[in-house]
């Protein structure tokens, strides 16, 4: 019997043209992984309100998806731009208040010497290292202002990097609204050839992760900048659309609000506005912890999945992956806590159901 010849010299070529052909399109597509995976989280959080807005226009997919993309660029690409705006118009601005700063330290409010029995010991403590050490501190940090004017500048570069990719993110998620079935039925027919049923499930819990965190997290990060903005704004505190964006970033990457708040509260208290320094205080503390009652409630209401696992798969996803690891980080814990619930419930032992009290004798006649 003749053995089957097995030509190594082939089987090496075919792989080594596979690997490259595999190689050549991973590059191709790398500069788009970023807005692909922005998009599929952004359609699949926002897809039953898509629905909704369908049914609405008579039932019209085309019309319901030039909404959410209108919605998509609102929400995006407008910002962007403004924030962008915000900052190039205000950079000489906010280098000559810098300088200004740094040259003249302004000396203690009037209030704070009615404070009774400490207000003198506190405003002389405010003389003597506030003010001196601003002193001090502005000979050093003279030489770098400028060097920090040019970065500044030269970091403005980066948006448009970045509002090229939120395009793309938006022309990704119109092609998705379009497609949606389509596409969610090539990832199950995929999941279904990898695992079965077991990955049908799997891409069940993944959803439900990405629409839970996308609910907790973004949105209360939006009702955060919201309100942030609002009392920002009606305290008279400068630059306020800049600060509104970058709480809802920092709300996001999950470091709070409060990291704008507060300094802007000590900065009315500095100028000597007191008034408003208080009514914004207050505002922060209203603004800081409002996330702890929202984010848990629109959680649990979209994905039945323990709180703790998706705080720790935001924050770890947010320190390994970056931004993108808010959404991926609980993704990844809830697919891992199904698969690990599924292995434990099919080790058990079954069941059996308990003997009726009045069932019938089966037993045959002797």
């Amino acid at each position: 019997m003749t053995q089957p010849h097995f030509d190594l010299a082939r089987v090496t070529l075919l792989v080594l043209i596979i690997a490259g052909m595999t190689l050549g399109a991973l590059v191709i597509v790398r500069p788009f992984v970023a807005p692909i995976m922005w998009s599929g989280v952004v359609v699949m959080a926002t897809w039953p309100l898509m629905l909704r807005v369908q049914r609405r226009l008579w039932g019209r997919r085309a019309l319901a998806a030039t909404v959410m993309t209108a919605a998509l660029v609102l929400v995006f690409i407008v910002p962007l731009v403004l924030a962008g705006a915000t900052i190039v118009e205000h950079l000489g601005e906010i280098g000559a208040w810098i300088r200004s700063l740094a040259a003249s330290p302004p000396a203690p409010p009037e209030w704070l010497h009615r404070i009774p029995v400490v207000g003198e010991q506190i405003a002389r403590t405010w003389t003597d290292t506030v003010s001196g050490g601003m002193r001090g501190l502005a000979q050093r940090l003279q030489p770098y202002l400028d060097d920090a004017a040019r970065w500044a500048a030269a970091t403005l570069g980066g948006f448009g990097a970045l509002l090229l990719n939120f395009i793309l993110v938006v022309v990704v998620a119109a092609i998705l609204f379009m497609k949606g079935e389509t596409t969610a039925e090539g990832v199950m027919r995929v999941a279904r050839r990898l695992a079965g049923e077991r990955g049908e499930r799997v891409c069940a819990v993944a959803t439900r992760a990405i629409r839970a965190v996308a609910l907790g997290v973004v949105v209360t990060a939006l009702v955060q900048a919201l309100l942030g903005g609002i009392g920002l704004a009606l305290c008279g505190v400068p630059l306020a659309p800049l600060l509104t964006a970058a709480i809802f970033l920092l709300s996001v990457a999950q470091l709070g609000a409060i990291l704008v708040l507060v300094p802007s509260v000590l900065w009315l208290f500095w100028t000597g506005d007191t008034t408003w320094g208080v009514v914004l205080a207050v505002w922060t503390v209203f603004v800081g912890n409002i996330d702890n009652v929202i984010r848990p409630i629109l959680i649990q209401r979209e994905a039945k999945l323990p709180l703790l696992l998706v705080f720790v798969g935001v924050v770890g996803g947010l320190l390994a992956f970056g931004l993108m690891g808010v959404f991926v980080g609980p993704v990844l814990l809830a697919v891992v806590y199904q698969l690990l619930i599924e292995w434990v419930r099919e080790g058990e032992p079954q069941a059996t159901a308990p003997e009726r009290p009045d069932a019938p004798d089966e037993t045959p006649a002797q």
